[in-house]
């Protein structure tokens, strides 16, 4: 039966979710060289339109479709036949089932954009879009499934409250493929690259933030305790990774940064995603402080190991949502640390080699990455054709 409560609810929660994807542009456009500031937006942006397509299409009959051996979703809701304003059983009793269509379509769309961070700067829009597109259908589809719409995950009992595998993780290895397949970008580790407006960073955190409660707390699905307790262990665990991030910035570095708390924030509020609705508010301070200091070790690390992220994908993402989905395991009612490793490597192994695949397969048709002279050009002239600041 429909609960009009809950309705509401799924339906500004998926507001708040979807508020996420402009978040992240302007997140990610704040730390990049202000000559390709429009093409990280940008790339934010189109998979609002993109993703929704695909979704509605094929993308939710293929995450949330009657099961198919564990391994996909049927093709049953086919561009969303029979789904209505009916409820649907099997996922939310109470909100009709085209509400819990749209409230999943905005995880599906940040997803994606999230793994624009490690390839920003230096890679051709079409291929973008391309990848992007064959990303959403080959690796979030499936994977999607797998843990939420009744596959083997699934049965199995792994636990990912909101996304730290279905989001988080497979953004995150995606990120490290990408990176590498790419290659850094010119002069990096032989001259500064500085952001170049951490204000409109702060700003997208900030935003981020706030959009995350319906990442979180929606992902209760219902107006109840633990839509409540995922809505504290949300705020509590980002501003308990903040500080964590800020004390041992300033222990490593000798002094605090602006950037390095904006990323404790969003470190915090990945790790704990996973979690959310699993543990109480003192494993939310636990699992915070532990986003902290691990990401920020992680973000270190890419330097020592040779790969060009960046806007640290990997080590916030891919770091946090393993991270929390192992907390999950350990930290819940609910202890399945078994099954919560086999969820971690299956989610790893799989998008890292269906992402290496994609990638190829984008490469030679169209190209990754833009020559050496638009590089240096900057993308949002060489591929769009505008600047963010006109000055004099």
């Amino acid at each position: 039966m429909v609960d009009k409560g809950d309705t509401l609810f799924l339906l500004v929660s998926a507001a708040l979710v979807l508020l996420m994807t402009p978040a992240l542009a302007v997140f990610y456009g704040g730390l990049v060289r202000r000559k390709n500031v429009l093409s990280v937006i940008i790339q934010s942006l189109i998979m609002i339109s993109l993703v929704t397509l695909e979704w509605i299409y094929v993308g939710y009959s293929l995450s949330f479709g009657p099961d198919v051996h564990g391994i996909i979703g049927s093709l049953k809701h086919l561009a969303l036949k029979g789904v209505t304003f009916e409820p649907s059983p099997n996922y939310a009793s109470t909100v009709p089932a085209l509400v819990f269509m749209i409230y999943q379509a905005m995880f599906a769309i940040i997803t994606p954009a999230l793994i624009t961070g490690a390839f920003a700067e230096r890679t051709r829009f079409g291929a973008f879009v391309l990848f992007s597109l064959l990303w959403a259908l080959v690796v979030y589809n499936p994977l999607c499934h797998w843990i939420w719409g009744g596959g083997w995950l699934s049965k199995l009992g792994v636990l990912d409250f909101a996304g730290g595998l279905v989001v988080h993780a497979s953004c995150g290895v995606a990120a490290l493929v990408m990176a590498l397949m790419v290659g850094p970008r010119k002069g990096v580790r032989r001259e500064p690259f500085i952001p170049h407006n951490l204000p409109l960073t702060v700003i997208g955190t900030g935003l981020l933030w706030f959009g995350w409660f319906g990442f979180n707390a929606g992902s209760a699905l219902a107006v109840n305790n633990t839509a409540i307790q995922a809505f504290i262990n949300t705020h509590v665990a980002a501003a308990t990774a903040m500080l964590a991030w800020v004390v041992v910035e300033k222990l490593n570095q000798g002094k605090p940064t602006t950037l390095g708390a904006c990323s404790g924030a969003i470190a915090g509020l990945a790790t704990i995603t996973p979690a959310a609705g699993f543990v109480g508010t003192q494993a939310a301070v636990l699992i915070g402080a532990l986003a902290g200091i691990i990401c920020y070790t992680a973000v270190l690390a890419k330097n020592r190991l040779g790969y060009d992220d960046a806007l640290d994908v990997v080590g916030i993402h891919g770091v946090g949502g393993i991270l929390g989905t192992l907390c999950a395991g350990l930290l819940s009612t609910q202890v399945r640390f078994s099954a919560q490793v086999i969820g971690v490597g299956a989610t790893v192994l799989y998008t890292l080699v269906a992402t290496f695949i994609l990638a190829k397969v984008v490469d030679i048709v169209v190209g990754l990455r833009v020559d050496e002279e638009m590089e240096v050009t900057g993308l949002d002239i060489a591929e769009h054709g505008e600047e963010a600041y006109v000055l004099g």
